[in-house]
Protein backbone atom coordinates (compact mmCIF):
# COMPACT_ATOMS: atom_id res chain seq x y z
CA UNK A 1 0.00 0.00 0.00
CA UNK A 2 1.89 3.31 -1.16
CA UNK A 3 2.51 5.75 1.50
CA UNK A 4 0.65 8.95 1.24
CA UNK A 5 2.08 12.14 2.55
CA UNK A 6 1.81 15.80 2.31
CA UNK A 7 5.43 16.95 2.74
CA UNK A 8 6.91 18.84 -0.87
CA UNK A 9 8.40 15.95 -3.39
CA UNK A 10 12.12 16.15 -4.31
CA UNK A 11 13.52 15.31 -7.46
CA UNK A 12 17.31 15.62 -9.10
CA UNK A 13 17.49 16.91 -12.29
CA UNK A 14 21.43 17.07 -13.34
CA UNK A 15 22.93 17.89 -10.22
CA UNK A 16 20.05 20.38 -9.26
CA UNK A 17 18.20 19.85 -6.54
CA UNK A 18 14.12 20.37 -7.50
CA UNK A 19 11.40 20.64 -4.15
CA UNK A 20 7.97 20.40 -5.94
CA UNK A 21 5.54 22.92 -4.34
CA UNK A 22 3.19 21.59 -2.05
CA UNK A 23 -0.23 20.97 -3.48
CA UNK A 24 -2.75 23.77 -3.14
CA UNK A 25 -4.62 23.84 -0.11
CA UNK A 26 -7.94 26.51 0.16
CA UNK A 27 -7.39 28.52 2.83
CA UNK A 28 -9.61 28.32 6.12
CA UNK A 29 -12.35 29.72 5.43
CA UNK A 30 -13.53 32.91 8.43
CA UNK A 31 -15.99 32.85 9.82
CA UNK A 32 -18.61 35.79 9.45
CA UNK A 33 -19.88 38.21 12.48
CA UNK A 34 -22.54 35.84 13.24
CA UNK A 35 -20.80 32.76 12.98
CA UNK A 36 -18.43 34.87 15.23
CA UNK A 37 -21.24 36.05 17.49
CA UNK A 38 -22.02 32.35 18.22
CA UNK A 39 -18.67 30.98 18.75
CA UNK A 40 -19.28 31.87 22.29
CA UNK A 41 -20.20 28.88 24.97
CA UNK A 42 -23.41 28.66 25.74
CA UNK A 43 -24.84 31.38 23.15
CA UNK A 44 -26.67 29.08 21.18
CA UNK A 45 -28.54 27.68 23.60
CA UNK A 46 -29.72 30.38 25.64
CA UNK A 47 -30.47 31.94 22.27
CA UNK A 48 -32.54 28.58 20.77
CA UNK A 49 -34.33 28.83 24.63
CA UNK A 50 -34.55 32.55 24.40
CA UNK A 51 -36.20 32.09 20.20
CA UNK A 52 -38.89 29.47 21.34
CA UNK A 53 -39.85 32.08 24.84
CA UNK A 54 -39.91 35.07 22.18
CA UNK A 55 -42.13 33.67 19.59
CA UNK A 56 -45.81 33.47 21.76
CA UNK A 57 -45.13 37.44 22.31
CA UNK A 58 -46.33 37.44 18.72
CA UNK A 59 -48.88 34.79 19.45
CA UNK A 60 -50.63 35.70 22.93
CA UNK A 61 -53.04 39.06 21.67
CA UNK A 62 -54.30 37.70 18.00
CA UNK A 63 -54.92 34.15 19.96
CA UNK A 64 -57.08 35.56 22.78
CA UNK A 65 -59.04 38.41 20.44
CA UNK A 66 -60.34 35.05 18.60
CA UNK A 67 -60.64 33.01 21.04
CA UNK A 68 -63.32 35.28 23.28
CA UNK A 69 -64.83 36.62 19.82
CA UNK A 70 -65.30 32.98 18.57
CA UNK A 71 -66.95 32.09 21.89
CA UNK A 72 -68.34 34.73 23.33
CA UNK A 73 -69.35 36.33 20.25
CA UNK A 74 -68.09 39.68 21.24
CA UNK A 75 -64.64 41.60 19.57
CA UNK A 76 -65.69 44.38 21.66
CA UNK A 77 -64.89 42.47 25.11
CA UNK A 78 -61.82 40.50 23.22
CA UNK A 79 -60.31 43.80 22.60
CA UNK A 80 -60.89 45.26 25.94
CA UNK A 81 -59.51 41.88 27.54
CA UNK A 82 -56.33 42.21 25.67
CA UNK A 83 -56.28 46.16 25.79
CA UNK A 84 -56.67 45.26 29.92
CA UNK A 85 -53.61 42.98 29.24
CA UNK A 86 -51.20 45.15 27.97
CA UNK A 87 -51.89 47.73 30.53
CA UNK A 88 -50.99 45.78 33.08
CA UNK A 89 -47.97 44.58 31.56
CA UNK A 90 -47.16 48.57 31.17
CA UNK A 91 -47.42 48.53 35.25
CA UNK A 92 -45.97 45.00 35.91
CA UNK A 93 -43.13 44.57 33.74
CA UNK A 94 -40.54 47.09 34.84
CA UNK A 95 -41.37 45.84 38.43
CA UNK A 96 -40.74 42.27 37.01
CA UNK A 97 -37.11 43.70 35.71
CA UNK A 98 -35.63 45.23 38.77
CA UNK A 99 -36.35 41.72 40.24
CA UNK A 100 -34.48 40.32 38.11
CA UNK A 101 -31.63 42.21 38.18
CA UNK A 102 -32.01 42.01 41.73
CA UNK A 103 -31.95 38.33 42.03
CA UNK A 104 -31.12 36.81 38.98
CA UNK A 105 -32.83 35.60 35.90
CA UNK A 106 -33.34 31.91 36.49
CA UNK A 107 -34.80 32.77 39.97
CA UNK A 108 -37.39 35.27 38.76
CA UNK A 109 -38.08 34.18 35.23
CA UNK A 110 -39.27 31.04 36.27
CA UNK A 111 -41.91 31.48 38.64
CA UNK A 112 -43.09 34.67 36.88
CA UNK A 113 -43.54 33.04 33.43
CA UNK A 114 -45.27 29.86 35.88
CA UNK A 115 -48.01 32.61 36.89
CA UNK A 116 -48.20 34.07 33.70
CA UNK A 117 -48.83 30.39 31.97
CA UNK A 118 -51.32 29.81 35.10
CA UNK A 119 -53.25 32.87 33.97
CA UNK A 120 -53.42 32.07 30.05
CA UNK A 121 -54.76 28.59 30.98
CA UNK A 122 -57.36 30.62 33.51
CA UNK A 123 -58.56 32.79 30.49
CA UNK A 124 -59.18 29.21 28.42
CA UNK A 125 -60.89 27.68 31.37
CA UNK A 126 -62.86 30.52 32.32
CA UNK A 127 -63.27 30.99 28.11
CA UNK A 128 -64.37 27.42 28.15
CA UNK A 129 -66.77 27.84 30.96
CA UNK A 130 -69.09 30.88 30.12
CA UNK A 131 -67.56 32.51 33.11
CA UNK A 132 -68.49 36.04 33.88
CA UNK A 133 -66.81 38.41 31.84
CA UNK A 134 -64.70 39.88 34.79
CA UNK A 135 -62.78 36.74 35.17
CA UNK A 136 -61.29 37.39 31.89
CA UNK A 137 -60.01 40.38 32.47
CA UNK A 138 -58.45 38.89 35.68
CA UNK A 139 -57.08 36.10 34.13
CA UNK A 140 -55.34 37.90 31.04
CA UNK A 141 -53.85 40.71 33.43
CA UNK A 142 -52.29 38.01 34.90
CA UNK A 143 -50.18 37.18 32.16
CA UNK A 144 -48.52 40.68 32.51
CA UNK A 145 -45.75 38.90 34.88
CA UNK A 146 -44.21 37.45 31.69
CA UNK A 147 -40.47 38.47 31.50
CA UNK A 148 -39.14 40.79 29.16
CA UNK A 149 -37.37 37.90 27.01
CA UNK A 150 -35.63 39.90 24.96
CA UNK A 151 -34.29 42.21 27.74
CA UNK A 152 -32.62 39.05 29.18
CA UNK A 153 -31.54 38.28 26.51
CA UNK A 154 -29.17 41.53 25.15
CA UNK A 155 -28.70 41.44 28.86
CA UNK A 156 -26.54 38.00 28.30
CA UNK A 157 -25.00 39.36 24.78
CA UNK A 158 -24.00 42.80 26.90
CA UNK A 159 -22.49 40.72 29.68
CA UNK A 160 -20.41 38.57 26.92
CA UNK A 161 -19.13 40.84 24.67
CA UNK A 162 -18.73 43.70 27.33
CA UNK A 163 -15.10 43.95 25.85
CA UNK A 164 -15.90 43.66 21.71
CA UNK A 165 -18.32 46.65 20.88
CA UNK A 166 -18.26 45.71 17.41
CA UNK A 167 -19.74 41.86 18.44
CA UNK A 168 -21.73 43.44 20.85
CA UNK A 169 -23.19 46.10 17.87
CA UNK A 170 -23.81 42.34 15.83
CA UNK A 171 -25.61 41.18 19.05
CA UNK A 172 -27.86 43.64 19.28
CA UNK A 173 -29.06 43.48 15.37
CA UNK A 174 -29.54 39.58 15.54
CA UNK A 175 -31.96 40.64 18.62
CA UNK A 176 -34.18 42.90 16.48
CA UNK A 177 -34.24 40.89 13.80
CA UNK A 178 -35.76 38.18 15.88
CA UNK A 179 -37.99 40.24 17.70
CA UNK A 180 -39.51 40.79 14.30
CA UNK A 181 -39.44 37.48 13.01
CA UNK A 182 -41.40 36.55 16.33
CA UNK A 183 -43.96 39.23 15.80
CA UNK A 184 -44.06 38.50 11.61
CA UNK A 185 -44.62 34.58 12.23
CA UNK A 186 -46.23 33.98 15.49
CA UNK A 187 -49.66 36.21 14.59
CA UNK A 188 -49.65 33.50 11.59
CA UNK A 189 -48.91 30.55 13.92
CA UNK A 190 -51.62 31.97 15.81
CA UNK A 191 -54.41 32.26 13.70
CA UNK A 192 -53.62 29.18 11.83
CA UNK A 193 -54.17 27.29 15.50
CA UNK A 194 -57.35 28.48 16.52
CA UNK A 195 -58.75 28.53 13.38
CA UNK A 196 -57.68 25.07 12.00
CA UNK A 197 -57.34 23.36 15.37
CA UNK A 198 -59.62 24.77 18.08
CA UNK A 199 -60.54 28.37 19.14
CA UNK A 200 -58.29 27.82 22.71
CA UNK A 201 -54.96 26.14 20.94
CA UNK A 202 -53.77 29.58 20.29
CA UNK A 203 -53.13 30.15 23.71
CA UNK A 204 -52.55 26.56 25.06
CA UNK A 205 -49.50 26.35 22.45
CA UNK A 206 -48.34 30.11 23.02
CA UNK A 207 -48.51 29.45 26.86
CA UNK A 208 -46.33 26.27 26.41
CA UNK A 209 -43.65 27.34 24.49
CA UNK A 210 -43.26 30.34 26.55
CA UNK A 211 -42.56 28.02 29.42
CA UNK A 212 -40.44 25.37 27.38
CA UNK A 213 -38.32 28.08 26.31
CA UNK A 214 -37.89 30.07 29.45
CA UNK A 215 -36.94 26.45 31.23
CA UNK A 216 -34.49 26.25 28.60
CA UNK A 217 -32.85 29.48 28.92
CA UNK A 218 -32.87 30.25 32.14
CA UNK A 219 -31.02 26.76 32.59
CA UNK A 220 -28.24 28.35 30.87
CA UNK A 221 -26.31 29.86 34.21
CA UNK A 222 -22.75 30.23 32.44
CA UNK A 223 -24.30 33.10 30.54
CA UNK A 224 -26.41 34.48 32.94
CA UNK A 225 -25.18 37.87 33.89
CA UNK A 226 -24.19 38.83 37.82
CA UNK A 227 -27.22 39.84 39.91
CA UNK A 228 -26.62 43.88 41.51
CA UNK A 229 -25.61 44.26 44.84
CA UNK A 230 -28.67 45.50 47.29
CA UNK A 231 -28.50 49.10 46.64
CA UNK A 232 -25.91 49.29 43.54
CA UNK A 233 -26.74 51.08 40.73
CA UNK A 234 -29.47 54.00 41.00
CA UNK A 235 -32.59 53.17 39.14
CA UNK A 236 -32.44 53.97 35.36
CA UNK A 237 -35.89 55.91 35.20
CA UNK A 238 -33.80 58.62 35.66
CA UNK A 239 -30.91 58.24 32.86
CA UNK A 240 -33.89 56.41 30.50
CA UNK A 241 -36.18 59.37 30.54
CA UNK A 242 -34.87 61.22 27.85
CA UNK A 243 -34.69 58.26 25.43
CA UNK A 244 -38.58 57.14 26.64
CA UNK A 245 -39.20 60.47 24.70
CA UNK A 246 -38.06 59.06 21.51
CA UNK A 247 -39.20 55.48 21.99
CA UNK A 248 -43.33 56.67 22.17
CA UNK A 249 -43.17 58.49 18.49
CA UNK A 250 -41.30 55.29 17.57
CA UNK A 251 -44.27 53.15 18.94
CA UNK A 252 -46.70 55.67 17.62
CA UNK A 253 -44.89 55.00 14.25
CA UNK A 254 -45.27 51.06 14.57
CA UNK A 255 -49.12 51.37 15.57
CA UNK A 256 -50.65 54.18 13.32
CA UNK A 257 -48.43 52.22 9.97
CA UNK A 258 -50.42 48.84 11.16
CA UNK A 259 -53.72 50.50 11.91
CA UNK A 260 -53.90 52.33 8.54
CA UNK A 261 -52.31 49.36 6.32
CA UNK A 262 -55.71 47.33 7.46
CA UNK A 263 -57.79 49.83 6.61
CA UNK A 264 -56.62 51.10 3.61
CA UNK A 265 -56.62 47.94 2.13
CA UNK A 266 -60.28 46.69 3.43
CA UNK A 267 -61.22 50.10 2.04
CA UNK A 268 -60.00 48.97 -1.23
CA UNK A 269 -61.35 45.81 -0.94
CA UNK A 270 -57.79 43.90 -0.65
CA UNK A 271 -58.17 42.77 3.12
CA UNK A 272 -57.33 39.22 2.24
CA UNK A 273 -53.72 40.81 1.49
CA UNK A 274 -53.19 42.13 4.68
CA UNK A 275 -51.46 39.71 6.09
CA UNK A 276 -49.09 39.19 3.40
CA UNK A 277 -48.37 43.06 2.84
CA UNK A 278 -47.33 43.38 7.18
CA UNK A 279 -45.80 40.65 6.92
CA UNK A 280 -43.65 42.01 3.65
CA UNK A 281 -43.00 45.31 6.54
CA UNK A 282 -41.60 42.77 9.45
CA UNK A 283 -39.88 40.79 6.35
CA UNK A 284 -37.92 44.15 5.78
CA UNK A 285 -37.27 45.39 8.72
CA UNK A 286 -35.80 41.55 9.97
CA UNK A 287 -33.65 41.60 6.97
CA UNK A 288 -32.09 44.65 7.46
CA UNK A 289 -31.79 43.83 10.77
CA UNK A 290 -29.02 40.73 9.83
CA UNK A 291 -27.54 43.19 7.06
CA UNK A 292 -27.02 46.10 9.78
CA UNK A 293 -25.27 43.84 12.37
CA UNK A 294 -22.66 43.27 9.38
CA UNK A 295 -21.73 46.52 8.96
CA UNK A 296 -20.65 49.58 11.25
CA UNK A 297 -23.03 51.04 13.03
CA UNK A 298 -24.64 54.51 11.96
CA UNK A 299 -25.55 57.34 14.34
CA UNK A 300 -28.88 57.86 15.66
CA UNK A 301 -29.25 61.04 13.66
CA UNK A 302 -28.41 59.30 10.39
CA UNK A 303 -30.84 56.37 11.04
CA UNK A 304 -33.77 58.74 12.16
CA UNK A 305 -33.59 60.75 8.93
CA UNK A 306 -33.02 57.71 6.78
CA UNK A 307 -36.64 56.87 8.60
CA UNK A 308 -38.45 60.07 8.29
CA UNK A 309 -37.61 59.74 4.34
CA UNK A 310 -39.00 55.95 4.29
CA UNK A 311 -41.92 56.63 6.01
CA UNK A 312 -42.87 58.83 3.39
CA UNK A 313 -43.06 55.96 0.68
CA UNK A 314 -46.25 53.99 1.72
CA UNK A 315 -47.84 57.60 1.86
CA UNK A 316 -47.27 58.12 -1.25
CA UNK A 317 -48.03 54.68 -2.54
CA UNK A 318 -51.38 54.69 -0.82
CA UNK A 319 -52.62 57.66 -2.67
CA UNK A 320 -51.59 55.90 -5.85
CA UNK A 321 -54.14 52.50 -5.25
CA UNK A 322 -51.80 50.13 -6.34
CA UNK A 323 -51.23 47.25 -4.04
CA UNK A 324 -47.83 46.66 -5.79
CA UNK A 325 -46.60 49.86 -4.73
CA UNK A 326 -47.81 50.19 -1.38
CA UNK A 327 -46.19 46.40 -0.57
CA UNK A 328 -43.08 47.67 -1.97
CA UNK A 329 -43.09 50.78 -0.42
CA UNK A 330 -44.39 49.37 3.09
CA UNK A 331 -41.03 46.81 2.29
CA UNK A 332 -38.72 49.44 1.92
CA UNK A 333 -40.05 51.40 5.67
CA UNK A 334 -39.41 48.02 7.69
CA UNK A 335 -35.91 48.24 6.46
CA UNK A 336 -35.45 51.53 7.88
CA UNK A 337 -37.02 50.58 11.24
CA UNK A 338 -34.80 47.97 12.30
CA UNK A 339 -31.30 49.95 12.17
CA UNK A 340 -32.82 53.15 14.16
CA UNK A 341 -34.17 50.36 16.95
CA UNK A 342 -30.62 49.10 17.33
CA UNK A 343 -29.03 52.20 17.75
CA UNK A 344 -31.76 53.70 19.54
CA UNK A 345 -31.89 50.69 22.17
CA UNK A 346 -27.53 50.92 22.00
CA UNK A 347 -28.34 54.25 23.94
CA UNK A 348 -30.32 52.57 26.51
CA UNK A 349 -27.29 49.86 27.31
CA UNK A 350 -25.16 53.31 27.33
CA UNK A 351 -26.62 55.02 29.62
CA UNK A 352 -28.58 52.54 31.85
CA UNK A 353 -26.57 51.86 35.46
CA UNK A 354 -24.75 48.73 35.62
CA UNK A 355 -26.77 45.93 36.82
CA UNK A 356 -30.15 47.26 36.01
CA UNK A 357 -29.74 47.24 32.08
CA UNK A 358 -33.12 44.43 31.91
CA UNK A 359 -35.03 47.18 33.94
CA UNK A 360 -33.32 50.14 31.45
CA UNK A 361 -34.70 48.15 28.52
CA UNK A 362 -38.21 47.27 29.85
CA UNK A 363 -38.85 50.39 30.64
CA UNK A 364 -37.94 51.33 26.93
CA UNK A 365 -40.33 48.51 25.89
CA UNK A 366 -42.84 50.23 27.66
CA UNK A 367 -42.74 53.05 26.26
CA UNK A 368 -42.88 51.24 22.64
CA UNK A 369 -46.00 50.24 23.88
CA UNK A 370 -47.40 53.01 24.81
CA UNK A 371 -46.48 54.68 21.62
CA UNK A 372 -48.03 51.61 19.50
CA UNK A 373 -51.65 52.09 21.81
CA UNK A 374 -51.77 56.11 21.01
CA UNK A 375 -50.70 55.43 17.35
CA UNK A 376 -53.46 52.42 16.94
CA UNK A 377 -56.07 55.21 18.43
CA UNK A 378 -54.98 58.09 16.96
CA UNK A 379 -54.75 56.01 13.13
CA UNK A 380 -58.31 54.34 13.87
CA UNK A 381 -59.56 58.08 14.48
CA UNK A 382 -58.40 59.95 11.86
CA UNK A 383 -59.32 56.81 9.42
CA UNK A 384 -63.05 56.87 10.68
CA UNK A 385 -62.96 60.51 10.07
CA UNK A 386 -60.52 61.35 6.98
CA UNK A 387 -60.34 58.15 4.78
CA UNK A 388 -58.13 55.61 4.36
CA UNK A 389 -55.50 56.94 3.12
CA UNK A 390 -54.78 60.51 4.55
CA UNK A 391 -53.51 58.85 7.97
CA UNK A 392 -50.20 57.50 6.63
CA UNK A 393 -49.40 60.71 7.17
CA UNK A 394 -49.50 59.55 11.04
CA UNK A 395 -46.32 58.00 10.84
CA UNK A 396 -44.17 60.50 8.78
CA UNK A 397 -45.24 62.60 11.42
CA UNK A 398 -44.25 60.16 14.17
CA UNK A 399 -40.55 59.75 12.68
CA UNK A 400 -40.34 63.78 12.26
CA UNK A 401 -40.76 64.23 15.81
CA UNK A 402 -38.32 61.38 16.79
CA UNK A 403 -36.15 62.95 14.66
CA UNK A 404 -37.07 66.72 16.31
CA UNK A 405 -36.13 65.22 19.47
CA UNK A 406 -33.01 63.33 18.63
CA UNK A 407 -31.63 66.47 16.76
CA UNK A 408 -32.43 68.25 20.30
CA UNK A 409 -29.66 65.93 21.63
CA UNK A 410 -31.76 64.13 24.21
CA UNK A 411 -31.38 61.08 22.58
CA UNK A 412 -27.60 61.27 23.09
CA UNK A 413 -25.85 59.61 25.74
CA UNK A 414 -21.83 59.07 26.61
CA UNK A 415 -20.52 55.74 25.88
CA UNK A 416 -20.13 53.38 29.08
Amino acid sequence: MPHTTTAPLMTVTGSTLVIAPAPHRPAARTPGPYGRLFSYPGTRAFTAGNLIARLPMGMFGISAVMMIAGQRGSYALAGAVTATGLAATALVAPWTARLVDRYGQARIAVPATLIAVLGSVALILCVHAQAPAWTLFASYAATATTPNIGGMSRARWTHLLRDSPAAHHTAMSFEQAADEFCFMFGPVVAAFLCSAVFPEAGTLTAAALLLTGMLLFTSQRATQPPVSAPGRGASPLRAVRPLLALFLPLGLLFGSMEVTSIAHLDAHGLGAATGLVLGLQAAGSCAAGLLYGAFRPRSLRTCLITLSAAMALPWAAAATGSLALLAGALLLAGMATAPTMVTAMSRIHAVTPQGRLNEGMTLAVTAIFAGISLGSATAGTLVDHLGATTPYALPVAAALLALAIGAAGTAKAPQR
